[in-house]
């Protein structure tokens, strides 16, 4: 009977995570039908209004991002106040290179 009862509890384990599995799966192919009819609809309302369609994207400035937490873990720096130390420096275009050697093929 012991048996019985442990076989009985592996079975109702084993299809509670397959179902568990199961209902992930679907709300998962539901979110992406979702936001592909979305898409879909945004498209062919720009087609409609006579626009380019244009991707959803994610843009990040990187650079802005680490100036942001250099800055704000620099001691005794204002958060809102830009540094106002601007060193000048003057650009010259270097065209003389004298320590290169061709390459012999």
């Amino acid at each position: 009977m012991n048996n019985f009862v442990k076989q009985v509890m592996r079975w109702i384990l084993r299809l509670g995570l397959l179902a568990a599995a199961l209902i992930f799966m679907a709300s998962l192919l539901f979110a992406a039908s979702l936001v592909l009819m979305l898409w879909l609809l945004r498209a062919l309302w720009a087609k409609l209004t006579g626009r380019p369609v244009q991707p959803w994207v994610f843009r990040m400035n990187r650079a802005d991002l680490w100036q942001r937490a250099y800055r704000s873990t620099t001691p005794g720096a204002s958060r809102n106040q830009m540094p106002m130390d601007v060193i000048d420096a003057e650009v010259t275009e270097v065209t003389d290179v004298s320590d290169v050697s061709e390459k012999r093929r």
